[in-house]
């Protein structure tokens, strides 16, 4: 509740804050790239429940049936890749978090033709809302490989607390204005995942301090109001719903 709670106040504010770069963003990409202004896709989110994410358009039109999960074309304009540069692509993501799609920090809501190719421990992933930002967003973002990620997300579940948010959105920053891990060689953000070569189990991330592994496993609610349950990386019970 609490984590809820500052989402909304802080989303809210920064709603209000960013107006003015919010407008000024909508109104060069209604000029150079017309309409609409705003992307909008279904994404998986906690439980594996769909929502639909809004982000400002960075590419044109597909050329081709098939083409928007393409990510190796030239639909990538100049304005898309300052966007994308800044993350200011993301900032209508603060309606989602506003709507309890998403968290401000959380594990990135991917595609749901992932869903059924995730492992049991990578699935858990969707035991938490996704973030705007998140701890593999800080350790490499998109110049990580997917089995990286995936570890540093099921690190996020079971170490998630409200300390270790705000160290993550304290890192963000300069992550952001360093223009760090924007892409993966040879791709405009990130290859497609198909799947992993084989389950193993997750790893702390490099570098993690003593306070970070203080924090106990996540203790979940589910959803049908019975007991509650611990949840452990490789658990089936983490899997979400296709």
């Amino acid at each position: 509740m609490v984590k809820r709670a500052l989402d909304l106040v802080v989303s809210l504010a920064a709603l209000v804050v960013l107006s003015p770069v919010l407008a000024a963003v909508a109104f060069a990409v209604r000029l150079t790239m017309g309409r609409p202004v705003l992307f909008r896709q279904v994404r998986p989110g906690r439980h594996g429940d769909l929502f639909v994410i809004y982000k400002f358009r960075t590419m044109l039109p597909p050329s081709r049936p098939g083409a928007e999960l393409d990510d190796t074309d030239d639909r990538l304009t100049r304005l898309g890749q300052f966007l994308r540069g800044t993350s200011l692509d993301e900032l209508p993501e603060l309606f989602n978090v506003v709507r309890g799609d998403m968290s401000l920090v959380g594990p990135r809501p991917l595609l749901p033709q992932y869903l059924p190719l995730y492992t049991p421990a990578q699935a858990r992933r969707h035991l938490v809302r996704p973030g705007i930002t998140g701890l593999a967003q800080v350790r490499g973002r998109n110049e990580l490989d997917w089995e990286r990620r995936f570890e540093l997300d099921q690190y996020y579940v079971d170490h998630q607390s409200l300390w270790l948010d705000l160290k993550i959105v304290a890192w963000t920053l300069p992550s952001v204005l360093g223009r760090r891990g924007i892409s993966a060689e040879g791709y405009t953000t990130a290859p497609l995942f198909t799947g992993s070569p084989a389950a193993r189990p997750p790893t702390e991330p490099r570098g993690a301090t003593d306070a970070d592994r203080v924090h106990p496993p996540v203790l979940l609610q589910p959803a049908d109001g019975g007991r509650h349950e611990v949840l452990r990386a490789g658990s089936a019970a983490g899997r979400p719903r296709a």
